[in-house]
């Protein structure tokens, strides 16, 4: 894909740390669920420094949307990105990603690396495919869970949280290791979403293929 230089439209917060930005939407631009672009922003000292954000919109929306974490404890992308407002500009380089949905299962996601899975399950919302697809999501705490109203009205109790650094009475307060995994999933021949920090998802490749989980049925991110 050329280069496209793109305004947005709209920035808001999802979580104390995540923001949602709205941006315009070139004509022909498509992309399969689950799918990311390079993304720079277009000021002389940020121009180059492309970084991959997950669309988390769909194909038949009039703008795009990318959900993205914000660090401000370093001077990177996107802490600068959490800076930006309406009006200012992005460049959208070349879109990829190896994320895409190919059967019903589980979704196995670590704080930020459950942006890939919004626009997969948006997509199955909207063609009433949503029945048999579960997310289990990890946070570190609860104020991290992003989309929380809308992935429990999508899901139902099909969206399992766990929290990995506070207890609460109404999630689950624990690391995803293989005796969480045999107890939350019950099927092992289905296929397996995967995406997080990479020790985390290493782990569960593992984990899953030791629980009976076929190679080809675990869908990993490859850059």
């Amino acid at each position: 894909m050329e280069e496209q230089i793109v305004k947005i439209s709209q920035v808001e917060h999802v979580t104390h740390d995540v923001k949602r930005f709205k941006v315009e939407r070139p004509k022909g631009l498509e992309f399969i669920p689950g799918q990311a672009a390079d993304i720079s922003i277009n000021t002389p000292e940020w121009k180059k420094e492309k970084r991959p954000f997950t669309f988390t919109g769909l194909n038949d929306w009039d703008h795009l949307e990318f959900t993205i974490k914000i660090y401000n404890d370093h001077n990177g992308v996107t802490q600068q990105l959490g800076k930006l407002k309406a009006g200012d500009e992005l460049i959208l380089h070349d879109v990829f990603g190896a994320i895409h949905f190919y059967g019903e299962g589980t979704f196995l996601a670590g704080g930020a690396g459950v942006t890939p899975f919004i626009a997969i399950f948006r997509k199955l919302e909207k063609e009433k495919k949503l029945d048999k697809n579960t997310l289990i999501f990890s946070n570190k705490t609860e104020k991290d869970i992003i989309l929380r109203d809308e992935f429990t009205r999508m899901l139902g109790n099909r969206f399992i949280n766990t929290l990995t650094q506070e207890k609460t009475t109404v999630f689950d307060n624990r690391k995803i290791d293989e005796r969480y995994l045999s107890e939350k999933i019950k099927d092992f021949e289905q296929y397996f979403y995967l995406c997080g920090p990479d020790p985390m998802v290493e782990d569960l490749q593992q984990l899953l293929l030791k629980l009976g989980a076929e190679k080809d049925k675990i869908i990993v991110e490859q850059f």
